[in-house]
């Protein structure tokens, strides 16, 4: 059945409105469509992901060829879609805006604007004028689409915790509907910052195994994604039968086809 894109952008909102939010991130059709057969509510894409399916390395991708990689993801799923949009392909915050409204028109429900650049962070100063501007851009669509707040501080080992809390609530101030600071490992730091932050939702990037859903749920986190995580284990398993076949001559057991999906 076909899902509209204001359906999809209603109803990625109501999701952010009680209990926690899976959100895996494919990086292709194949993987989107499987994931929403697997009963996802949601999807969100991955720059990194999408950038080693290209053969290249995160932040390799120009901005054009990532708004055709999110115009592919949103039309090949009834599900809404969140966009890793990096730091918007701009450091100015207009050029920010002029980038999220192409960014729209690809049919998405969300997208993350992140404060780094490619030598560190950015000025908070400068920081927040660009999550203003990409706002602005939202409303002046005229569409619901949700605005992630996104501080890599603390993934880049360049903020503290209090630091990395500040910025975040200066990006819910500016229009953040979702705060995001990947990096977050240890559940009381997380638990911290989303006292400080309620009622804006916070996304936690799920990457140290010994956090479950179960556990963020219980302290208030709103959101979880997998960021790279999904496809770095398909290419290390695909790189560990690669060398079974080159080194050894054959395929293990696991490696028959598997009927669709």
């Amino acid at each position: 059945m076909s899902v509209s894109t204001q359906e999809k952008r209603r109803r990625f909102r109501a999701l952010h409105e009680n209990g926690l939010l899976i959100l895996p991130n494919p990086w292709d059709i194949g993987s989107a469509r499987r994931l929403e057969r697997m009963g996802a509510q949601a999807l969100a894409s991955s720059s990194a992901a999408f950038a080693w399916s290209r053969g290249l390395e995160d932040f390799e991708v120009g901005r054009d060829a990532l708004l055709g990689h999110l115009r592919e993801l949103s039309a090949c799923t009834s599900l809404p879609i969140n966009a890793d949009f990096e730091n918007g392909f701009a450091d100015e915050p207009e050029h920010v805006a002029t980038n999220v409204s192409l960014a729209i028109e690809t049919g998405i429900a969300g997208l993350s604007i992140e404060d780094r650049q490619t030598q560190g962070l950015y000025d908070l100063d400068l920081a927040v004028a660009r999550m203003r501007a990409a706002k602005q851009a939202i409303r002046e669509s005229g569409e619901d689409v949700m605005l992630v707040g996104r501080c890599e501080g603390l993934l880049i080992g360049a903020l503290s915790l209090e630091e990395t809390i500040a910025r975040l609530q200066a990006f819910a101030a500016a229009g953040a509907d979702v705060v995001y600071a990947p990096g977050l490992r240890v559940l009381d730091d997380i638990a911290r910052l989303v006292r400080a932050l309620a009622p804006t939702p916070v996304n936690v990037l799920l990457i140290n195994p010994g956090l479950t859903v179960p556990d963020l749920a219980a302290i208030g986190v709103r959101r979880v994604s997998t960021g790279s995580q999904l496809a770095l284990a398909s290419w290390n398993h695909f790189e560990q039968v690669s060398l079974q076949l080159l080194e050894q001559g054959h395929l293990p057991p696991t490696a028959a086809h598997r009927p669709w999906p």
